[in-house]
């Protein structure tokens, strides 16, 4: 079983050899590839053009032109499901919390200020370890909230540097 999220609809997708089932009731249509990401959809006497714009395996979005109208889907598995049902979903999995230093060592530099808008993997600072510069990214998506060392301070490993 699926879960599919088109436009803040939810449907129940269950696919068996013989039917597909959305919500319970059977799906009728006919799919024939034009090409690679063009398809005709021939559903309840009507003839649609789709194409299939991207795939993103990662976040499970399928984005779509459904008769040239863009259509983002997204679909969840039973283990998203599952996982969803137990709360333990990774929605939130790209959202930074903090930053720790990964070793002892030296600020060389800070490379963002408070307030700031950081994307996963970019640069935050720069810490002097063991007469190398070590370049440390932000581990997640997020605005940073606290600074916690200043250019030059001595911090011991696992010592929270920056905060989101």
């Amino acid at each position: 079983m699926y879960s599919v999220n088109i436009k803040n609809s939810v449907f129940q997708v269950e696919k068996s050899k013989e039917k597909t089932l959305v919500n319970g009731d059977i799906m009728d249509w006919n799919i024939s590839r034009i090409n690679e990401r063009h398809f005709n959809v021939l559903f309840k006497g009507k003839s649609l053009n789709l194409e299939v714009v991207s795939i993103d395996s990662e976040t499970k979005t399928v984005k779509l032109k459904l008769n040239n109208k863009p259509c983002d889907i997204q679909i969840k598995d039973k283990f998203d499901l599952l996982l969803e049902k137990l709360g333990m979903n990774n929605t939130h999995q790209h959202a930074a919390k903090e930053i720790k230093a990964p070793m002892p060592g030296l600020i060389f530099d800070i490379k963002v200020k408070i307030g700031d808008q950081v994307l996963k993997g970019d640069p935050v600072l720069i810490l002097e370890a063991m007469k190398m510069e070590n370049i440390l990214k932000s581990p997640g998506d997020g605005v940073v909230k606290t600074i916690k060392i200043k250019k030059g301070d001595s911090v011991e490993k696992n010592q929270v540097l920056i905060q989101f």
